[in-house]
């Protein structure tokens, strides 16, 4: 074997300069997440311009809306089964173990029609 032939390095061990230009290759493909998702639930803590909507210390289901999240609202299913605008500060944000969350959603599911 010629002397120019000679590899940079030995087995699976890298010399200096090889890991300098892999680490220089490396690239991100996917972005970072920074921000957490909207909760899916809440719990009522103020209901005192919505007696008819909101049940005090009621778990309620949020609906993601970053418009309604930007001026400080959410969006909640209230007691009617819609979809309705609310102050943020009417609601703590909770985070539930996966067996709750699947537990409440089924427990949302449309119900099928009684002939």
């Amino acid at each position: 074997m010629d002397a120019s032939a000679k590899p940079k390095s030995t087995g699976t061990r890298r010399t200096a300069s090889d890991v300098k230009s892999l680490n220089a290759k490396v690239t991100w493909t996917k972005p970072i997440k920074t921000t957490k998702p909207t909760p899916r639930f809440a719990i009522c803590v103020d209901n005192s311009e919505y007696p008819a909507s909101l049940e005090l210390h009621k778990i309620y289901r949020v609906l993601s809306d970053k418009e309604a999240q930007a001026d400080g609202d959410m969006r909640i299913i209230d007691e009617s089964g819609e979809d309705y605008l609310f102050p943020a500060d009417y609601f703590i944000p909770i985070e539930l173990p996966p067996t709750i969350v699947r537990a409440l959603n089924k427990s949302f599911a449309p119900m099928p029609a009684h002939a």
